[in-house]
């Protein structure tokens, strides 16, 4: 996480909040977390998975294998040490790798809990904290794979949420490309022009009400 956004990443995306909130109320907020949840199951569910193989493999062993070089796999402690060691190993693939934690954990389950995090984020940052409630979070969780784009009430009246969709194949894309900064750039200048087509106007008195900084937390 340290290493994804240099400074001047930072920079690029701080003035490119602030360009896309010239012309519009809306008040755009970019958050990025390592996790949005720790998923215990998904260790629970390797070293499951694990042991059960290793136990069934080790049984096919013990009931064709004739030769003398594993006796050991003949005795109890021995299936016991096979058994215990894949699930061992099982359950830190499913703590420890990326694409092996998400098979283990499943869509449904990394969606819901991405949309659970996004709602936190949403609250913790104070996105519902603006005059005419116009303000949006671009979500994005890196382990999952996913982003959500939250708008608030006053955000919502005016865009549907498939108009989003385009927000988020930008930040896919740049995030697929290696270009994480670039495509949260160019997503937050979408954000703004869609802002802007869709009625949500500035005051005259408006005021910058949110930070356009950069947030960045770490895994739940």
């Amino acid at each position: 996480m340290k290493d994804l956004f240099s400074v001047s990443d930072k920079e690029r995306i701080r003035e490119a909040v602030a360009r896309a909130e010239e012309n519009t109320s809306g008040e755009i907020v970019p958050v990025v977390v390592e996790a949005s949840d720790s998923y215990e199951v998904a260790v629970w569910k390797g070293g499951a998975l694990a042991a059960a193989v290793a136990l069934a493999i080790a049984m096919l062993i013990f009931h064709f294998y004739e030769g003398w070089g594993l006796g050991w796999l003949h005795t109890g402690w021995g299936m016991a040490f096979v058994t215990v060691a894949a699930g061992l190993v099982g359950g830190l693939v499913g703590a420890y790798v990326p694409a092996a934690k998400r098979l283990l954990v499943g869509s449904d389950d990394m969606a819901r809990a991405v949309h659970r995090r996004a709602m936190k984020a949403f609250v913790d940052e104070e996105v519902f904290a603006t005059r005419d409630r116009t303000g949006i979070l671009i979500f994005i969780s890196l382990l999952e794979h996913r982003i959500e784009v939250l708008g608030d009430a006053g955000i919502n009246k005016n865009v549907s949420p498939d108009e989003w969709v385009e927000v988020v194949e930008q930040i896919r894309h740049g995030i697929r490309s290696g270009r994480v900064a670039d495509g949260l750039i160019e997503a937050i200048g979408t954000c703004g022009r869609l802002l802007e087509k869709r009625g949500v106007g500035i005051r005259e008195d408006d005021t910058d009400e949110l930070s356009n900084e950069l947030r960045i937390q770490k895994g739940h």
